[in-house]
This record gives structure tokens, sequence and C-alpha cells, in this order.
């Protein structure tokens, strides 16, 4: 459903710290950056339409919205942990540890805020 996404942070040394983390731990490429970006991802073109991209930029910090989050999609529960213990690692904070949701009897997530407090999760929808 989505092509690719933007977000601004305010502290764009940490945010570069922590989205590097949890992208090598989902196995997502960092394919750029410049001292106001950082990209993860690949665009999508005629010949890759399917591809995602993720681009931060260095902005205020956003109010706080309790709602807003934003899901990556994992491909096994190994790499839900990854991104739950790297991104702790690299300044993140616990918003919930790994395990299973009542989503569906698969759903296997994690979640965690970034250093401005934006809400990310891992899920792999897979039954092992």
């Amino acid at each position: 459903m989505l092509d690719h996404v933007s977000i601004t942070v305010s502290d764009f040394a940490a945010a570069e710290r922590f989205y590097d983390a949890i992208m090598q731990a989902l196995d997502v490429v960092k394919v750029g950056r410049s001292d106001r970006w950082v990209g993860y991802g690949e665009r999508a073109d005629a010949e890759y339409p399917d591809r995602v991209y993720l681009a931060i930029y260095r902005g205020a910090k956003p109010d706080e919205a309790s709602s807003r989050h934003w899901c990556f999609k994992a491909k096994s529960r190994s790499e839900v942990d990854n991104f739950w213990r790297d991104g702790i690692a690299a300044g993140g904070t616990d918003d919930g540890p790994p395990g299973l949701r009542h989503y569906h009897a698969a759903y296997y997530g994690a979640f965690l805020r970034d250093p401005d407090g934006n809400k990310v999760e891992a899920v792999c929808h897979r039954a092992v």
C-alpha cells in the first residue's frame, strides 16, 4: 500500500544511529544521506514498482500523537527480536517487547519509541 514515507526528527544524529540500527536488523539498506536527510530502502520505479522507501529529515520535534506510528515488516521473529534489541541499544526506548499480539494467532511484534518519541513497530506474520 505504501510507496514512500517521510518523517522529521529534531535530533538528527540520534535518529540516524537509531534508524541505522533498526533498518540493519530488518535487512533494509541505507541508500543515502546528507546533513539534512537519510534514506532507507529503495525508491520504486517502472521496473521495480513494489519497492518502499523511508526518508528521515532534520526538522522540528514532532507533536505528541499517541496513535501515530509506523510498522515495518520483518521476515522472521528473530528479526523482530533484533529490531527491538538493537533499537534500544541505539537510543530507542521500549514501548512493548517482542511477543505474540492479539491481532491474529501468529502476529509477533515489538514496539519502540525513537529518540524523538515516534512510535515504531516491527512485525512478523509467519507462524514460526
